[in-house]
């Protein structure tokens, strides 16, 4: 191993840390390209997502943080469409502050995290650039003409999420405002839940069968709920009940301790769980189904008729409104 005065050149970086990551068909990375054959009877399902230092993570956050981080995001978009894993490409602009050792952690979490999703890595790409800007693109596969889309649905579906909300955008607000009154009056154990969750996402990837089996419209929810709400099955109306939406205990004592963190949660985003919708006959056996996945589910509305709005209801029945529905890239 070299030292941080001596980095690894590009071909050393590549042999000595990603090379031993390579799976089936990558040619132990020395080859321009890999193959990939699809299971028969299944198609391809692809995705990327890009972190970017200063914009999706901190320049001190530790690289086995930035590393997990990577592979899970796209992976909450394999669960989201049915998808069972298969592969990855990944792309690596070094930056100024990414030493040789930085570098090594960085791939030694990101294989670990690899082989506990069943991801080989496949190729990629490293440059050297001002700032550093990871991209990853993950390949999964799903039975013929069965991808679960995000334009699906039908009016009267029920909407469902995993997991819990808001954790992560509470997590981000308290590292943007250490010093915030309703932070340092957290307990430990709350604030270290929500910043966990900021920097280590679930993938939800045991939903992914049920899914395919139940499921007519999914998407993941990385821009906040109420923004990529709006994007499920976008030609139709939704009613959403707040109250419903389900909290962590963390997140809930931050809200009761600053009331206006709930839009905060709602559409801050980052949370990489999974939005639903469901027809109404397969509601009880997608419930069953993903609780004995161990993902529990929570109905939160439903989808209504084209053309009818998209309203969010308080735990009264009135409608709220929000100042910013999502986070925006542009």
């Amino acid at each position: 191993m070299s030292t941080d005065s001596e980095p690894l050149g590009e071909f050393d970086l590549v042999r000595t840390l990603f090379a031993p990551l390579a799976g089936e068909g990558a040619f132990s990375l020395e080859d321009d390209a890999a193959t990939l054959v699809p299971t028969p009877g299944h198609d391809l399902v692809l995705t990327k997502d890009a972190l970017v230092e200063g914009v999706h993570f901190f320049p001190d956050d530790p690289p086995e943080s930035i590393a997990a981080k990577l592979l899970r995001v796209n992976l909450s978009d394999l669960a989201a469409k049915g998808a069972k894993p298969r592969g990855f490409l990944l792309a690596l602009a070094r930056g100024p502050r990414q030493s040789s050792a930085w570098l090594a952690r960085f791939a030694a979490c990101l294989g670990q995290n690899a082989r506990a999703f069943a991801l080989p890595l496949l190729g990629g790409d490293t440059v050297k650039a001002d700032q550093a800007m990871f991209s990853l693109t993950a390949l999964g596969e799903v039975p013929s003409g069965r991808m679960v889309h995000r334009q699906g649905g039908a009016p009267g579906d029920a909407l469902y999420v995993s997991g819990t909300i808001g954790d992560a955008a509470l997590g981000l607000a308290l590292r943007l405002a250490p010093g915030s009154v309703w932070g340092g009056a957290l307990s430990e154990a709350d604030r270290a839940h929500l910043l966990d969750r900021y920097l280590h996402p679930q993938p939800r990837m045991a939903l992914a069968p049920v899914l395919l089996a139940h499921a007519s419209a999914a998407m993941d929810i990385s821009d906040g709920l109420v923004g990529d709400g709006e994007k499920l099955a976008s030609r139709l109306g939704r009613t959403v009940h707040a109250a419903k939406v389900p909290l962590s205990p963390a997140a809930r004592a931050a809200m009761a301790l600053h009331p206006p963190l709930l839009e905060t949660a709602l559409t801050g985003g980052d949370d990489y769980e999974i939005l639903m919708a469901v027809p109404q006959e397969n509601t009880s056996a997608f419930e069953a189904d993903a609780l004995r996945a161990g993902c529990p589910v929570v109905r939160i509305g439903q989808l209504d008729a084209p053309g009818a709005p998209h309203r969010w209801l308080d735990a009264t029945g009135e409608p709220l409104s929000f100042v910013r529905k999502s986070y925006a890239h542009f």
